[in-house]
């Protein structure tokens, strides 16, 4: 079983300290975000967990703690763009904070284990194809001892955005302005020995070396773990999404980053409400169990052969 942690919140920079403590409990609590009194119980267990990817624009509040994460196969994707704070309203200087956080967590885990994400990327009349290839660089020069590869995708214009968007005045990209940046930013990651590949794009870059991705990816967990997985893909994902099946532990509507172009966190007055019902040591990220719902507990299992990988 792989578990994503989260898609649907930072759990590493909001939730750190809840999931620490999840781990030791040994399970955790999750709503269904269709049917909220609908509840799974989900093992965390090592010997079930065949690995955890967190997806974080900050993993600072977690990083004193990673010792606890010993027991597990795991990695990080980091999300670290060009936008300001105007965009990215409550997140840390980038340069002061973050990218040091960055190169700090590399170093510690490895950068194996450190995939950096520059998405979703949009143009206005600030953030132009030439802004976002100037500043790709600066960040591709910082960040290139770093990690091994980066994911990039296009902004996908769900309707549940279009009102915290509206003052960014964010222009419509054509497939050919779409190209041409992947092919400049290929150039450059080239230049620094990045490799780069798409999240859930429908277009085909790969004359460009530019590959789909699988942001839950079984062969980078293969590799750090040194075993095999005989685990398919996620059919509960978008149609060109290539990750892994996994279990997301998050909840929507959880983040205090105030990124206005996010698909999970669409309000932020909502997201800062439901951050007050918190409880570190509740089973679920959001709130506690309620007389009405109904738990389940998931069937889950190890899909990983960890005898076969001795004899490659």
């Amino acid at each position: 079983m792989l578990i994503s942690a989260s898609r649907r919140t930072d759990i590493p920079s909001c939730y750190s300290e809840w999931f620490y403590h999840r781990l030791k409990e040994g399970y955790v609590c999750v709503r269904n975000p269709m049917n909220p009194h609908q509840i799974s119980k989900i093992s965390l267990s090592p010997e079930i967990v065949d690995g955890i990817v967190f997806w974080t624009k900050n993993p600072l509040p977690m990083m004193n703690r990673l010792g606890e994460l010993e027991k597990y196969n795991y990695y990080f994707q980091f999300t670290l763009t060009a936008y300001g704070p105007e965009v990215e309203t409550k997140l840390p200087s980038k340069n002061k904070v973050l990218i040091p956080a960055f190169q700090r967590l590399s170093k510690e885990i490895g950068k194996e284990r450190v995939v950096w994400r520059y998405d979703p990327i949009f143009f206005s009349e600030r953030y132009t194809l030439d802004y976002h290839c100037r500043y790709f660089e600066v960040l591709a020069s910082r960040l290139a001892p770093y990690t091994e590869k980066c994911t990039i995708s296009f902004l996908d214009w769900y309707r549940n955005i279009e009102h915290d968007v509206k003052p960014l005045q964010i222009q419509t990209m054509p497939s050919e302005r779409q190209t041409e940046l992947v092919e400049r930013l290929a150039e450059i990651a080239e230049r620094y020995r990045i490799s780069i590949d798409t999240c859930a794009e429908a277009g085909d870059f790969r004359r460009f070396k530019v590959f789909p991705a699988c942001c839950i990816d079984k062969a980078r967990l293969e590799r750090i773990g040194n075993y095999r997985l005989e685990i398919g893909k996620d059919k509960n994902q978008r149609e060109y999404c290539g990750c892994a099946e996994s279990i997301d532990i998050g909840a929507y509507q959880t983040c205090k980053n105030g990124c206005l172009y996010c698909y999970a966190n669409f309000n932020h007055g909502a997201a800062e409400r439901n951050f007050e019902k918190h409880i570190i040591k509740s089973p679920l990220l959001l709130g506690e169990i309620e007389e009405a719902d109904k738990i389940t507990e998931r069937n889950a299992k190890s899909f990983a052969d960890r005898q076969l990988a001795l004899f490659d």
